[in-house]
């Protein structure tokens, strides 16, 4: 236990330093010049990590019975709804997508260098979110991962379409 607390904090302190300093990098190597449809894709992309960000809240909130003065993330009950038929981890996934998106915007390798490094603890921790998933939701959760991918939204998506066109 106390080697998994340790573990947690050191990915939190390196995501913190990574994330905020690509944050701070895409604004001092940001111009004008370099592509603009690779710019704008990665505006595209931020937007959409913001999505991914911020429904989870909202989701986990009203489905999760989260118990009172506690954070959304305590949920009692397994939520497999709204952003959540979609992909499992959303919020990762936002983090994801922002780091890539920060570089498509800046376009200069150090921010791109900063983001591979987030992405990377961003997919390493899924690994122990499901792990404790499974042990707080047992075999429900294990039903779930078969039928939700945990960060590919758009065959979340098209799950979802064909699910609703039986």
């Amino acid at each position: 236990m106390v080697l998994k607390n340790i573990k947690i904090a050191v990915l939190s302190i390196l995501l913190t330093i990574f994330a905020v300093g690509q944050i701070i990098l895409a604004f001092v190597f940001y111009k004008d010049g370099g592509n603009a449809f690779i710019r704008n894709t990665g505006w595209v992309v931020l937007l959409i990590s913001g999505i991914f960000g911020w429904l989870p809240i909202y989701t986990f909130k009203k489905y999760g019975r989260t118990p009172e003065g506690k954070s959304y993330v305590h949920t009692a009950e397994l939520v497999d709804k709204g952003i959540y038929a979609i992909v499992r981890h959303p919020q990762y996934l936002a983090g994801i997508l922002m780091g890539a998106a920060l570089y498509l915007i800046a376009q200069h390798w150090i921010v791109g260098l900063f983001g591979i490094v987030c992405i990377i603890i961003y997919i390493y921790s899924t690994f122990d979110e499901e792990k404790s998933s499974i042990e707080k939701f047992g075999n429900k959760y294990k039903k779930y991962m078969a039928r939700v991918p945990g960060f590919n939204f758009i065959k979340g998506l098209i799950k979802i379409l064909q699910n609703s066109n039986k």
